[in-house]
């Protein structure tokens, strides 16, 4: 509870009014203890089927974003038309914001058969179906299938040895499930397996429309393949929409092609009003 606290009171969307959120904190600890399923209504009309145990998801309820910077670059660069691949869709929290509230189409990816199911809750409760198409498999270097943890909500990964929770998922690869659809953005939340991800995807690497990439790591291989195809890394802030250079000084990591074409997306989006704030 203190981890969540602190998280809550220097969120730079809750920390001018942390009373406020540590109060959604308390109401959401009451109501998820008498429902399964929480309806939350989130950004712009958009929603959210959370239920205990839901870690990145009540993020959202406390805080309104989660991952500030990276769900704030999420929401200025996504246009209608554009595709947004969720690489570890989880619930579909980035999904969410790139189709219900941007208007882009989504490719929303997760192998868990458990979290599918509430991510599909999560597109249908929005009326996504025809904008968001959702694939169970994990992604990788090429087809085939793979042992995977079980029960551990965001930070579900490729089994090792050790674990014993586990079940076997199908694996594919970038380049063979998107074929010829341009995304403009993907988001890698695969919990170490990146480089594998990266590896399957060296034709998607190349297509014009990809502008932006997020990492959740910054393994060697993933950064040097990148690099080759004209990726550099960047941090966002959110409220003055500027990007600038940096190499690991976040969790996430963004890289981005033909910068000034993206600060100008940046620059242009409309603004999203969150729990009061206008960014």
């Amino acid at each position: 509870m203190i981890r969540t606290i602190s998280f809550i009171t220097s969120h730079p969307l809750t920390r001018d009014r942390p009373l406020a959120a540590i109060a959604r904190f308390v109401r959401w600890q009451i109501e998820s203890r008498f429902k399964r399923d929480v309806i939350f209504d989130w950004v712009e009309g958009a929603k959210l089927v959370v239920r205990n145990g839901m870690t990145g998801a009540t993020g959202n309820i406390y805080c309104g974003l989660h991952e500030f910077a990276d769900m704030g670059f999420l929401l200025h660069f996504l246009r209608p038309g554009d595709l947004f691949v969720d690489v570890g869709a989880n619930i579909g929290s980035y999904t969410i914001l790139a189709s219900a509230v941007c208007g882009a189409g989504s490719i929303a990816i997760e192998p868990d058969p458990n979290t599918m199911k509430a991510l599909k809750e999560n597109i249908a409760i929005n009326d996504l179906g025809p904008k968001v198409v959702p694939i169970e498999a994990a992604m990788g270097r090429k087809a085939g299938h793979v042992r995977f943890t079980v029960g551990r909500d965001t930070v579900n990964r490729v089994a090792n040895d050790s674990d014993l929770n586990v079940q076997v998922v199908k694996v594919e690869c970038l380049d063979d499930l998107l074929q010829d659809r341009a995304p403009a953005f993907i988001k890698l939340d695969v919990e170490g397996f990146e480089a594998d991800v990266i590896a399957g995807a060296s034709r998607t690497l190349m297509a014009p429309s990809l502008l932006a990439i997020e990492t959740e790591g910054r393994q060697t291989e993933v950064v040097e393949s990148l690099k080759r195809a004209g990726f550099e890394e960047y941090s966002y802030e959110p409220w003055s929409r500027t990007l600038s250079r940096s190499e690991g000084q976040s969790s996430n990591a963004l890289f981005l092609r033909n910068r000034d074409q993206v600060s100008q997306r940046l620059l242009s989006a409309q603004k999203r009003i969150i729990l009061g704030h206008l960014i």
